[in-house]
């Protein structure tokens, strides 16, 4: 019944675009975004729904060089009506330049009603104007998940291990497993010129599950220094896991320099190397070939500490829609999205995740996509990964280092500090 409500407030929403009236004949709407093949030919299939509703010609141009190619076309005066950013620093950036127009009025109220929680995508999408205002430029669509918890069932079923809803329940299981004499974590740091990326991820979710949305979105913009107590805090919480040779697969001093790609293989062997392993949805890629999520691995939620009472914050990213050529057509495009049909589509090829609780769980491809989607819809709070909105020379830089510093015994406040040296010295 809550399914079908939502469904239809998402319907009365979108007026007159959810009727096949042809009001937009002859408009020709223009998209450019980073998606290729083959998503490309996916939002050529929705956007082909809003086509036969409207009658307007939509485009989509895919480009791996987006994020330069749209600030050339927004700056020449040539940019497309509606671009699909990879994640919010750049379309804030753009907000601020006066290169994006605003959402519809009822767009903010939306979200918060159909989007689980809410609030959080609306906080995303929100940025200053180039006159300093606040205002909603992005309407997410497509998200992907990070706090997620990977293990064996048949290791936790012969070992008589459940699976942990809380943090403590969580470092609980982990020293029951060494008093086991079992190795509970496989955590790898390694990634080429990149190494560090995995711990900041770890870093990200400690800090919202420590501190409030707020200190979060603070520390992102360098508001919170780097150095403050709350995020040393965060970086010992990640030291809870990685600096305790008991916790970790080939001892603490393994961390830094296993790959991230061949970590999770401990999870594999027979007897296990290790029972857990914390990463982002993406990792099956690297798992062995033949395994079966389900069967031989599955997930669970990275959960949050009950005793901080921070409800359920998920780590991730996702990709916005936002209008850089304002017609009526960009704005209904836009508005579009709010249909279930919209996400459904995309939801029955695989690949795609999404907030919207009005959706139909049946169209998912399969039942992975849709329990995954379960820990999205069960969020109360949802940020992005800090580092990808940090300054690179920080996001992409000192923090990938300096995790790897503190892996390898470094102590939580220095390596703190350095990083925000880092940051002073480009502000």
């Amino acid at each position: 019944m809550k399914t079908k409500l939502y469904a239809s407030v998402a319907a009365m929403a979108l007026g007159t675009v959810a009727q096949a009236d042809g009001h937009l004949a002859g408009q020709q709407i223009t998209v450019a975004g980073p998606w290729l093949s083959p998503e490309a030919e996916i939002i050529a299939e929705i956007f082909s729904i809003f086509e036969e509703q409207t009658g307007a010609s939509v485009s989509y141009v895919g480009s791996d060089s987006f994020e330069q190619q749209i600030m050339i076309d927004a700056e020449s005066g040539s940019a497309p009506n509606v671009a699909v950013f990879p994640q919010p620093g750049l379309a804030a950036d753009m907000a601020r330049r006066g290169f994006l127009t605003p959402l519809a009025d009822d767009t903010a109220d939306w979200v918060r009603e159909n989007y689980a929680a809410g609030q959080s995508w609306v906080d995303l999408g929100t940025y200053t104007d180039q006159n300093g205002e606040d205002q909603l430029f992005g309407m997410f669509f497509r998200v992907d998940l990070k706090s997620l918890v990977w293990f064996s069932p048949e290791n936790f079923e012969d070992a008589g291990y459940e699976i942990p809803e809380t943090m403590e329940e969580l470092i609980a299981l982990s020293d029951q497993i060494v008093e086991d004499g079992g190795t509970p974590w496989c955590i790898g740091l390694g990634s080429g010129a990149a190494t560090g990326w995995p711990a900041t991820d770890w870093v990200e979710d400690m800090m919202l599950r420590t501190q409030p949305p707020e200190a979060y979105d603070a520390w992102v913009t360098n508001e919170l220094p780097f150095d403050s107590p709350e995020v040393i805090n965060a970086i010992e919480q990640f030291g809870i896991f990685a600096r305790n040779d008991d916790y970790v697969a080939g001892g603490s001093g393994a961390v830094a320099t296993t790959d991230f790609r061949d970590s999770p293989r401990g999870l594999f062997d027979s007897p296990p190397q290790c029972y857990m392993h914390r990463q982002a949805s993406f990792i099956p890629a690297f798992f062995p070939d033949g395994t079966e999520i389900g069967e031989d691995v599955d997930f669970f939620y990275f959960p949050a500490y009950e005793a901080e009472d921070l409800g359920a914050p998920v780590l991730g990213a996702g990709t916005l829609f936002a209008i850089t050529n304002p017609t009526d057509g960009a704005q209904e495009l836009v508005e579009f999205l709010r249909s279930p049909e919209a996400h459904e589509v995309w939801m029955s090829k695989g690949g795609f995740l999404t907030p919207h609780t009005g959706v139909d769980p049946d169209a998912f491809i399969d039942d992975t996509s849709r329990r995954l989607n379960d820990v999205l819809l069960n969020a109360t709070t949802f940020r992005f990964d800090a580092s990808d909105l940090m300054p690179g020379a920080v996001g992409a830089g000192s923090f990938w280092t300096g995790m790897v510093d503190y892996a390898g015994g470094a102590d939580a406040a220095d390596v703190a500090a350095s990083i925000q040296s880092s940051w002073d010295a480009i502000q």
